[in-house]
């Protein structure tokens, strides 16, 4: 197996508006990596997290998504063809990617491609998430492109959604990458 750095609490972003003593500290579920640092093949898995029915109806009220499926018990146990409520995809993709996101002060969404919805989740069901580093190449003068998978997964292990996520990433050493960008 290899070996990867930790993605973690590595570094610090050293504000300058607290103590010194402080500002040293690495910072929880933050992280200052830059595309050089960001390794190929990497894998983390999430904690798991059950999707309450509190949290789903907020969710579902914060969107505006009052479909059936979603917010009609009797209709689902009635009329749907799950015979239960469902978790509003959105909903899922949201929490299953907010498990494995990373708070990197040097990165920036570009956007997703290939979300699919494979499974339904229902109320009660418990989702974790893995993310793996793909690829990356240069792109920008100053950022380069990465793309990591998000597969996120309920109860032992059922694939509920694949998505692939890309961001840009600031160089440590913009020098480095003159020429072999696409912009």
């Amino acid at each position: 197996m290899t070996s990867f750095p930790p993605t973690v609490g590595v570094a610090s972003t050293r504000p300058s508006d607290m103590p010194a003593d402080h500002a040293e500290l690495p910072v929880w579920n933050a992280e200052n990596w830059f595309y050089e640092d960001w390794p190929v093949g990497q894998k983390i898995r999430s904690l798991r997290r059950t999707m309450a029915e509190g949290d789903s109806h907020l969710f579902n009220t914060l969107v505006l998504d009052i479909h059936p499926y979603v917010q009609d018990q009797m209709f689902a146990e009635r009329e749907g063809i799950f015979g239960k409520r469902l978790v509003a995809g959105a909903f899922v993709f949201s929490a299953g990617l907010g498990l494995v996101a990373t708070n990197c002060v040097n990165a920036f969404s570009y956007g997703y491609d290939k979300l699919r919805f494979i499974k339904p989740v229902f109320i009660g069901d418990t989702i974790y998430s893995i993310r793996t580093n793909m690829e990356k190449r240069p792109r920008y003068k100053d950022m380069g492109l990465i793309r990591a998978s998000y597969e996120v997964f309920k109860g032992e292990g059922e694939l509920v959604l694949y998505c692939e996520h890309l961001q840009t990433v600031k160089y440590k050493n913009p020098a480095d990458f003159a020429g072999k960008t696409e912009k």
